[in-house]
C-alpha cells in the first residue's frame, strides 16, 4: 500500500507538470481563433507557422543573443568571483572568515525589490542603463552572495590538509586555487552554474528596470510584447516561451548528471 501510495502521488505530479507542458507545446500549433475555440485540445495540423512568424516578424533573434550574452558573461563572472571569495574565506581565520561569509549571507535576505531604487540610481549615474554591461553588473552583484554561500560550504568540506602540503611545497595561494580548490571544486561549481544560469536566463526584474531600447531586450522582456491591454496573442507568447525554455531545457538534459552530484557534493563526509 505505501508502495502504491507513492507512485500514485508521483504519478499525480508528473501529470500536473506533463499537462500544462502539452498545452503550451500545443498551443504554439495553433492559430488564435483555434486557440481560443479549444485551448486545451489537439491541433487540427501541425502548423509551424508560429515559429516561422515570430523570427519573420520580431528581432527575436536580436533578444536570443542578448540573453545568451547576458547570462554567459554573467555566470562566468559571477562563478569567478564567488569562487575567489570562498577559497578566500576558507583560507582566513575561523572569526574573520565568519565575518566576510556573514556579510555575504546578509546580501541574501535583502529582497531585491528593496534596491531597486538606489541601483536605478546608481546605474543611470553611470551612464548604463540600455546596455547589456550595466545589466551584466547588476546581475552579478546579485546572485554574488547566493554563490559565495553555496560555494564556501563546499569549499570548506575540502581537506585543509591539502592546502598546507600545496603550500608547504612552494606554491602560492593562485596557484592552489588553481590546482587543488578549483578542480575539487568542479561539482559545486557545475551545480551553482545551472542554478545561475536559470536566475539570469528567467531574469525580468532587472531588464524591465534598467532596459527600454528594442535592440537591447532580453527574452522574458520580449514576451511582454504579446501582451495587449484587450488581447494577448496567446500563440505567438507561448512559442516565445517554448523558445526561451529551450536552452534551459537542452543544459539540463546534458548537464544534470553533474547538477546532481553537485548537490550531493559534500553531504557525506568520508
Amino acid at each position: 500500500m505505501d508502495k502504491l501510495g507513492k507512485r500514485t502521488m508521483l504519478l499525480v505530479y508528473a501529470l500536473i507538470i506533463i499537462v500544462p507542458m502539452l498545452t503550451v507545446i500545443f498551443s504554439t500549433l495553433k492559430t488564435t481563433s483555434e486557440m481560443y475555440a479549444n485551448p486545451i485540445g489537439l491541433p487540427e495540423t501541425l502548423n509551424i507557422e508560429n515559429y516561422i512568424q515570430i523570427f519573420n516578424e520580431t528581432s527575436m533573434g536580436t533578444y536570443f543573443k542578448n540573453s545568451v550574452i547576458v547570462t554567459i558573461v554573467s555566470v562566468f563572472f559571477t562563478l569567478f568571483f564567488a569562487s575567489l571569495i570562498a577559497y578566500a574565506i576558507t583560507r582566513m581565520s575561523p572569526w574573520k572568515g565568519g565575518i566576510v561569509f556573514g556579510l555575504f549571507t546578509i546580501g541574501m535576505m535583502v529582497p531585491a525589490q528593496v534596491n531597486m531604487i538606489p541601483l536605478y540610481s546608481l546605474i543611470y549615474s553611470l551612464d548604463l542603463t540600455n546596455t547589456l554591461s550595466g545589466l551584466m553588473i547588476v546581475n552579478i552583484s546579485v546572485t554574488l552572495p547566493v554563490a559565495v554561500f553555496i560555494l564556501t560550504g563546499f569549499m570548506k568540506t575540502i581537506p585543509k590538509e591539502l592546502f598546507e602540503a600545496c603550500t608547504i611545497d612552494g606554491a602560492n595561494n593562485w596557484q592552489v586555487y588553481r590546482r587543488i580548490a578549483i578542480p575539487l571544486s568542479l561539482p559545486s561549481l557545475s551545480a551553482t552554474a545551472i542554478f545561475l544560469f536559470v536566475m539570469h536566463w528567467n531574469d525580468l526584474l532587472y531588464p524591465l528596470l534598467f532596459i527600454t531600447k528594442d535592440e537591447y531586450k532580453t527574452l522574458p522582456l520580449a514576451l511582454l510584447e504579446f501582451q495587449g491591454q484587450y488581447m494577448t496573442n496567446y500563440p505567438m507568447l507561448f512559442t516565445g516561451v517554448m523558445i526561451a525554455s529551450a536552452p534551459m531545457i537542452i543544459a539540463y538534459i546534458f548537464l544534470q548528471r553533474y547538477f546532481i552530484a553537485g548537490m550531493t557534493a559534500g553531504s557525506v563526509k568520508g
